[in-house]
């Protein structure tokens, strides 16, 4: 209500409160130099509220007026809102299947709801619900940083995975490489990003979750080429010194490389890739698909504490589990993530775009995201080593 933000100038006598737009309809009041802001007529009420020109009966029928004017907009305001704590590149998606969501629900239960979404890198999100954000669900990028709702502060139950189909992961997703027009440095695949001339846009594995995919792709990749750990490590050792800066999110990183033309080649989730090529089609980017990647599986969970507390249990659960609806699938497949269950996608045509390529598991590969967060990324980890190294 911009009105409500503006009082007149500074009051002179006999003006004792500052006079608020509530009508915007402006004015000269006679007894003034300025042009004032006053309700519709040619009173200046807070000169006259307790004159003769005001008497009781007007003022109990300017406050009837005012009632009126908002009552329709309190009304308005739903009783129940959820917030939706997620990670950087699931923006766009969510403000489509919160839109669907709340005309589905008052359509079946005749109850109008709200649903906020707050958006940045998976850990700190992660971070923030620990501290006190009031997220009613939380959709992020991997399995650590729910499971750490858990350990600190119990905010998620333990078995959290196993309440949705697919160990609560609705999409998934897979790392490629966005490069700019016609592949100038001719990436290809892993091994090309340290080439001498080669800069990589990622962001930073300790606030991002992207940025942990992103790292494990590259591990796994080095450790299946050159045959061991050491190797491995090296590699993703000699891939950092060619970042020139981390990004706190996978959004920040892709800003970076599209609108700030920072870097060679950005190493992104596939649905960020199509969504810059979208975006951004002035500037011909392309998608390489490298020979190994990593199968991403961003998982979502209701925050037991929060919905108890505030009584949202039930809109919550219902929220997550439409998300695996013909509806949100088909909505996630018009993101550019890949469905978890293809099968219920309305628009086949949407499936064509997501190529068929090698990729490992973090559970296969690395032993589950607790022992890879363990040994790479925790204070003191092997990503703290690689940094201090550079």
């Amino acid at each position: 209500f911009p009105g409500l933000q503006q009082p007149h100038p500074p009051p002179t006598p006999p003006h004792p409160v500052p006079l608020v737009n509530w009508f915007g309809v402006a004015a000269a009041h006679p007894a003034h130099d300025a042009q004032i802001l006053v309700p519709r007529g040619d009173i200046c009420y807070p000169c006259h509220f307790q004159s003769e020109l005001f008497p009781a009966m007007k003022f109990s029928l300017f406050l009837v007026i005012v009632a009126a004017f908002f009552a329709p907009l309190l009304h308005a305001a739903p009783a129940r809102t959820l917030l939706n704590v997620s990670y950087d590149p699931t923006r766009e998606f969510y403000k489509a299947y919160n839109a669907a969501f709340v005309t589905h629900w008052e359509e079946t239960t005749g109850e109008k709801i709200g649903v906020d979404q707050s958006h940045a890198g998976s850990g700190k999100q992660a971070r923030a619900v620990i501290d006190g954000l009031p997220a009613d669900v939380v959709t992020l990028a991997l399995a650590h940083d729910i499971n750490a709702l858990n350990q600190f502060g119990g905010l998620v139950s333990e078995g959290w995975q196993a309440r949705l189909p697919g160990n609560s992961a609705p999409y998934t997703s897979t790392i490629v490489f966005l490069v700019r027009k016609g592949n100038p440095k001719n990436i290809k695949d892993w091994g090309d990003l340290v080439a001498k001339d080669v800069r990589v846009i990622t962001p930073n594995p300790k606030t991002s979750g992207g940025a942990r995919w992103n790292y494990l792709a590259a591990w796994a990749w080095a450790r299946k080429e050159k045959g061991t750990e050491e190797e491995a490590r090296a590699f993703v050792a000699e891939l950092f010194k060619h970042v020139p800066v981390l990004d706190s999110g996978a959004r920040g990183a892709t800003l970076s490389f599209c609108q700030r033309n920072l870097g060679d080649v950005l190493l992104a989730w596939e649905n960020e890739a199509f969504l810059a090529l979208e975006e951004f089609p002035q500037k011909g980017f392309e998608i390489v698909i490298p020979s190994l990647s990593i199968r991403a599986e961003p998982p979502v969970a209701v925050v037991d504490k929060v919905v108890d507390k505030k009584g949202t249990r039930d809109v919550a659960e219902a929220y997550l589990k439409r998300l695996y609806s013909a509806e949100g699938q088909t909505l996630a497949a018009r993101h550019f993530f890949r469905p978890s269950q293809p099968e219920l996608v309305t628009e086949p045509e949407l499936l064509a775009k997501f190529q068929t390529l090698k990729m490992v598991t973090v559970d296969e590969e690395f032993g589950g995201w607790a022992k890879a967060q363990r040994e790479h990324f925790d204070t003191g980890g092997v990503f703290d080593q690689i940094q201090s190294a550079k």
